[in-house]
């Protein structure tokens, strides 16, 4: 919802917690060129290079014709650096997906019929797990260069992941053990595949592995100092992705497309954009100006009144979507005596019209969130439609609350047998105008069934340490995601998560073992287990989900045609998604 997926995932061991559970492996022998496809249980994969007759076929549209500037919108916070260390969270969002490339990737926005995520060969043209989920086998694509001229190899995945061991700052994903991690080793097989050994069943890391990992050469990076790359500007990146950085002012970043892109043939060019432009902004105020006055084309920010301001001005045209991903919740801290009571925490989810908070609070574009904790649609392969999700009941709040001993006083606010009020404090994050304007709609409803609340708005270097202390009583905020269901669901509730993301303190033996055994699990017991986790969710209400948070997404079709769509889902859209952009630039092609 507020950043970018990369910076997202920079979390601690304890935090990292699952990945797709995808494999995939190539017909082909060799695996080389774009062409490669694969289909195996668990995993969807489409080639990257493919042509196709529409946008909704496996491959992007491909006319040939290469030319247009295209111009991003994205509030940045500030000027740029012209750095682009892709493990450097400040700057990776302008060198990941533009010039540096993961293994594989995958879309946490298309799943299979199975749940899993479906994934698609990039550096990597396959990959295999062992059957104990110990061993993942990439075999490393033939036929790339680096934008240098020199070759790609396995070698330079066997390095970059090495350099992760070497300079601990660099592992955001705390792979390696020493970090915390289940990675043990990373070798070379053969001359094309490359060999990740774990401690154990480690198929939940597979979305780190393969798609947050950008590979970096070893011919540059090796000769630097091992234990300070984090610490490298690396202003003339030298990538495998489809743009070159061309030139950099604090003002703008311009790229042009890399001529001899991996993907790209004679009559069949990739990327087809001649130029990318990306100005910085320093609010959001002339970015959304920008945007509306037609002279950028890929939005990525909240823009209030968005069909009046943005739409209207040619409705051909202008569009946008905003794809639920992760839910805005309410964290009740389970350690006060009286939120430590699951009748006051079924009262709280009650009281709340999650329906009247996404449109007073979010306009409309964050929808109603549901207490499984799934994100709908998104991840609705993953939801159990037998549980009994009842959103919004004021007169079932009273009766669960009476029921568990607490009566109504002269003021209007429930108290306990020995006269504590149902009277809290809501914690979050100062200049969140939309928070703020949903916790306003949600001070009201709580209050009309005997639950006083009040608002505590936090500067964020003070709201996330006191979230982690459990210096809170409720607090309103999000965990990072993730591309399946577990990713969310296990931040918010696995007890080694406490003083992390388990903000509401929760604790579960059983919930625990649930999560554990999710990683050895087949692709139908992982969908039980989520389907039991979600009874618990409903049960206990550990979390109290509000609405979904989404990706902010705006696209002018204009001069450009390729983008994703709700019909055609193929990335997440917002350029600050890594490396979910890199995909979104080798689908685009210009229409004049």
């Amino acid at each position: 919802m507020r950043g970018s997926r990369l910076f997202s995932l920079v979390i601690a061991a304890s935090v990292i917690a699952a990945a797709c559970g995808s494999s995939t492996t190539s017909p082909s022998a060799s695996g080389t060129g774009p062409g490669a496809t694969a289909t195996v249980p668990g995993a969807s994969t489409t080639s990257p290079g493919a042509s196709a007759a529409s946008p909704t076929a496996s491959g992007p549209i491909n006319s040939g014709k290469i030319g247009g500037k295209l111009v991003i919108d994205n509030e940045s916070g500030s000027t740029w650096t012209c750095q682009f260390n892709p493990y450097n969270p400040s700057v990776s969002g302008t060198a990941v997906g533009f010039i540096y490339e993961p293994l594989e990737f995958v879309n946490a926005l298309q799943t299979n019929t199975d749940g899993s995520n479906k994934v698609t060969p990039w550096l990597a043209s396959a990959s295999t797990w062992s059957p104990d989920f110990k061993t993942l086998t990439f075999t490393i694509r033939d036929g790339v260069n680096w934008s240098d001229g020199q070759p790609f190899s396995a070698a330079d995945v066997v390095y970059t992941f090495n350099a992760l061991k070497a300079d601990s700052a660099l592992d955001l994903n705390a792979l390696w053990s020493a970090d915390g991690g289940p990675l043990t080793s990373v070798a070379l097989q053969g001359s094309n595949q490359v060999v990740f050994t774990f401690s154990g069943p480690a198929q939940t890391y597979f979305f780190y592995v393969a798609d947050q990992i950008p590979i970096i050469p070893q011919h540059i990076w090796s000769k630097l100092d091992q234990t300070k790359l984090d610490t490298e500007a690396d202003t003339s990146p030298v990538g495998t992705g489809p743009y070159l950085m061309s030139n950099c002012s604090q003002n703008n970043i311009k790229y042009l497309r890399n001529p001899n892109y991996w993907q790209s043939t004679a009559s069949h060019p990739v990327p087809q954009i001649a130029e990318v432009d990306y100005p910085s902004f320093l609010s959001n105020t002339p970015a959304n100006l920008l945007l509306a006055e037609g002279q950028a084309q890929w939005g990525a920010q909240y823009i209030p009144n968005i069909d009046s301001f943005y739409v209207a001005k040619d409705p051909a045209h202008r569009h946008y979507w905003f794809p639920a991903v992760l839910n805005v919740a309410l964290f009740p801290n389970l350690n006060n005596p009286l939120l430590a009571n699951v009748a006051v925490r079924k009262a709280i989810s009650l009281a709340i019209n999650r329906a009247d908070v996404s449109q007073r609070g979010e306009s409309g574009y964050e929808p109603p969130a549901n207490q499984t904790g799934i994100v709908l649609p998104t991840y609705n392969a993953w939801y159990d439609k037998t549980i009994d999700t009842t959103a919004f009941d004021v007169a079932k709040a009273d009766q669960t609350l009476e029921s568990a001993g607490f009566t109504k006083g002269s003021d209007g606010i429930y108290a306990d047998s020995t006269g504590h009020k149902l009277s809290f404090t809501i914690k979050t994050i100062s200049g969140y105008t939309d928070w703020d304007s949903s916790l306003t709609v949600i001070t009201q409803e709580l209050q009309a069934a005997g639950i006083a609340v009040t608002v505590q708005d936090e500067d964020t270097t003070v709201y996330t340490p006191d979230l982690q202390k459990g210096n809170f009583q409720l607090a309103y905020g999000e965990e990072t995601g993730g591309p399946l269901p577990y990713y969310e669901l296990r931040q918010m509730l696995l007890s080694s998560n406490i003083g992390s993301t388990n903000y509401s303190q929760y604790k579960s033996a059983a919930v625990d073992t649930l999560f554990n055994n999710y990683a050895s699990a087949s692709a139908a017991d992982q969908v039980g287990i989520i389907h039991q986790i979600e009874q618990v969710m409903v049960n206990e209400v550990p979390v109290i989900p509000v609405v979904e948070g989404v990706d902010w997404y705006q696209y002018d079709t204009t001069d450009f045609g390729g983008w994703p769509t709700p019909d055609d889902p193929y990335a997440q859209p917002p350029v600050w998604a890594t490396p979910d952009n890199g995909v979104v630039l080798t689908h685009l092609f210009p229409t004049n």
